[in-house]
C-alpha cells in the first residue's frame, strides 16, 4: 500500500502529526472542562485556549462554539439562527439541504457560481433572511463571491452562514470580515476527525440550547479533539503550491480530451472535478482504484450513492454527462510526481475507454 496515491483530501485528509501529538497530551491530562476541581479547571483552561487559537487561524474576532463537525455546525446555524426564512444555493453540501428542507433555492449559473439577481429578489421578500452558501464546492472546488453576498445581504437586514468546510485557515480574510456564521471542521485540515466549530459573530443573532459551550451546544467538551483542531490549523497550507498542481493536472486532461468542469470559473487551489466522456465515473473509479490511485465522485457523502450529482444539475449538466464526472483533491502530502502518475492513469483510462467504444 505504500506505493498507493491519495487524492481525495476534500473528503478527509491524513491528520497531521503535531495534531496527533496535541490530543495524546490532552488525553494524558483529561478531565471534565465543566468540573469545578483543579483537575478541570485545568481542562478548561486549556480548552479555552484552544478555542482562541482556532479563532486567531481564520481571524476570528467573534465567538466560537465547538462542535462534533461542519454538519452539526451548519445544521445550528440554519435551524436556531435568529432569522424568519432561510434561502440556500442549489449547490449546498447534502448537510445543508437536509438541514434547511424548508429553504428557498436559489439557482446558480453554468459555472456553478450563485445567481446575484435571484438572491437580491428573494432578499425583498417579508421577514429577515440567513443566506447560506459555500465558500468553495466540495465537488467542483467553484468558489462563491463571499463579499458581494453579504452585501446584498446584509443590506436587506440578513445574516448570511458561509460554509467554509474546505477553506484552509487564513486563507480568505474576507470570510472573517463579512460573514456572521461560519461552519469549519478539523478532519478537512488535518485534525482529528469528529470536531469542528459554529463561528459566531453576535450571540444575539442565535437562539441558546441550554448545556455546554456558554449553552450553545449541550454535551462535554472534547478537549483532546479541541488541542488536535487548533494544532492542525497552526500548520500553514502549501495552498499556491497546490494550485499549481490543480492548474497542470486541468492543462493535461483538457489536452487529453476530457472536460475540466467549471473550468472558467473562480475555483478551489486543490479541488478539480473532470468528465471522460464515454465511461461512467464508476467505471473510472476502479480504474484508478487498481492502479494505486484514490479519487472520488462528488462529495464522500453522496459518492457511495447511484443518485446523479444535484450540483452538477444545478449548473445545466445532464444526467448522462454528470455520471462521468470524477473530482480530484490535492493535500500537505500531495506531491507533482503524483500528478504525473495520475494524468498517465487518466490518459491509459481514456484510451482505453475510446477503443471500446469504437
Amino acid at each position: 500500500m505504500a506505493d498507493r496515491i491519495y487524492l481525495d483530501h476534500a473528503a478527509t485528509t491524513p491528520m497531521l502529526p503535531e495534531a496527533v501529538a496535541a490530543m495524546v497530551d490532552g488525553m494524558a491530562r483529561w478531565a471534565n472542562p465543566s468540573s469545578p476541581h483543579a483537575e478541570g479547571r485545568a481542562a478548561r483552561a486549556a480548552l479555552e485556549e484552544a478555542r482562541a487559537r482556532i479563532a486567531d487561524a481564520y481571524g476570528w474576532a467573534g465567538e466560537v462554539v465547538l462542535t462534533s463537525g461542519a454538519s452539526e455546525s451548519l445544521a445550528i446555524a440554519l435551524q436556531r439562527s435568529l432569522a424568519d426564512r432561510l434561502a440556500i444555493s442549489a449547490v449546498e453540501h447534502d448537510s445543508v439541504l437536509r438541514a434547511a428542507m424548508d429553504a428557498a433555492v436559489l439557482p446558480v449559473d453554468a459555472q456553478g457560481v450563485l445567481d446575484m439577481a435571484a438572491l437580491k429578489a428573494v432578499l425583498t421578500l417579508p421577514g429577515r433572511p440567513l443566506v447560506g452558501v459555500q465558500w468553495a464546492n466540495s465537488e467542483t472546488g467553484v468558489r462563491q463571491p463571499v463579499v458581494a453576498i453579504a452585501q446584498a445581504v446584509h443590506e436587506a437586514g440578513g445574516l448570511l452562514l458561509v460554509d467554509a468546510a474546505q477553506m484552509p485557515a487564513g486563507a480568505d480574510g474576507e470570510v472573517a470580515d463579512h460573514a456572521d456564521f461560519v461552519a469549519i471542521s478539523a478532519h478537512k485540515r488535518g485534525g482529528p476527525p469528529g470536531i469542528g466549530a459554529l463561528l459566531v459573530r453576535d450571540f444575539a443573532s442565535l437562539m441558546p440550547s441550554g448545556g455546554q459551550e456558554r449553552g450553545y451546544r449541550p454535551g462535554t467538551e472534547n478537549l483532546p479533539g479541541a488541542l488536535g483542531f487548533a494544532a492542525a490549523l497552526e500548520v500553514a497550507e502549501e495552498v499556491d503550491r497546490l494550485a499549481a498542481l490543480r492548474l497542470k493536472l486541468d492543462d493535461a486532461i483538457a489536452r487529453s480530451g476530457g472536460e475540466v468542469v467549471a473550468g472558467g470559473s473562480h475555483r478551489h487551489p486543490a479541488i478539480g472535478a473532470y468528465r471522460m466522456r464515454g465511461l461512467a465515473a464508476a467505471t473510472q473509479l476502479i480504474r484508478f482504484d487498481m492502479a494505486g490511485i484514490a479519487v472520488s465522485a462528488g462529495s464522500a457523502c453522496s459518492s457511495g450513492s447511484m443518485k446523479p450529482s444535484h450540483v452538477l444539475g444545478a449548473m445545466g449538466w445532464d444526467v448522462d454527462s454528470s455520471r462521468e464526472v470524477v473530482r480530484v483533491s490535492f493535500g500537505r502530502t500531495t506531491t507533482e510526481s503524483e500528478i504525473d502518475r495520475l494524468i498517465a492513469e487518466w490518459r491509459a483510462v481514456s484510451r482505453s475507454a475510446r477503443a471500446f467504444a469504437a
